[in-house]
Formats: C-alpha cells, structure tokens, sequence
C-alpha cells in the first residue's frame, strides 16, 4: 500500500470528492447543521476534508436513514 504512505494528487481529488458528494447528498455527518463552525446541513465544514467531532456526534444521536427507493416513490406520487 504504497499510496496509504505517499499521497498522490488523484488520492487527493478522490477524497475532497467524496467528501463533497456525501455533503451534497446530506450523507452522514452532513445531513445536519455543524455546531462548530455553524455551518448548515449539506454544507463542508470549514475544516478542509474533515468533519467537526460534534457535527458527527450530534449525526449519531439522530441518524437519518434514507434509500433511494421511497424518494424515487415520493417524487411518483
């Protein structure tokens, strides 16, 4: 695993793209509004590539489980 020691740019650009897709979707952490840095839901922390300790522990509190099939569903009706 020589690219867990040496970053690379594509490892770089995979991570900030996943991050990115999880806070666009409001996946995880970034369904709800961070408490650190008062940022709302489905928006990056300010931190770059990382999520705030408390933006994650209020997420567990309270997790938000949603599949694609009930919002393809909803959006029928």
């Amino acid at each position: 695993m020589i690219s867990a020691v040496i970053p690379s740019p594509a490892a770089d650009a995979a991570h900030d793209a996943a991050h990115e897709t999880a806070a666009r979707f409001r996946q995880g952490a970034y369904s709800v509004q961070c408490p650190t840095c008062h940022v709302p839901g489905g928006v990056l922390c300010l931190a770059r590539r990382s999520v705030h300790a408390a933006r994650r522990d209020l997420y567990l509190q309270n997790p938000k489980t949603t599949s694609l099939v009930p919002l393809l569903v909803r959006r029928a009706r």
